[in-house]
């Protein structure tokens, strides 16, 4: 049976995927980031990586309803899978 993180790093990692298909998203995350496609590809191996990315795709809702209609998701799977990754737990008040 997969861990919570687990089932959070892989709905992260299919987000990747749907950001790769959507050159305006992925195009914003990388210059916000600042990351290159090098780091997309390795960052898919790491939590803290994926959590960063869930929090952007999460700062647009038109975002979050087009990733999460595009995986047959809830709307608020990527909040909890954000919450099961490094600092999702950690209390954001602005």
């Amino acid at each position: 049976m997969k861990s919570e993180q687990e089932k959070a790093e892989m709905l992260a990692i299919e987000a990747l995927g749907w950001m790769a298909g959507n050159d305006e998203v992925l195009g914003q995350f990388m210059a916000a980031s600042g990351a290159s496609v090098e780091d997309l590809r390795t960052g898919a191996a790491d939590p803290a990586f994926l959590g960063a990315l869930l929090d952007f795709l999460m700062l647009e809702d038109a975002w979050v309803i087009a990733f999460c209609d595009a995986a047959r998701q809830p709307y608020d799977a990527p909040m909890r899978a954000r919450a099961a990754l490094p600092g999702g737990a950690q209390m954001h008040w602005t």
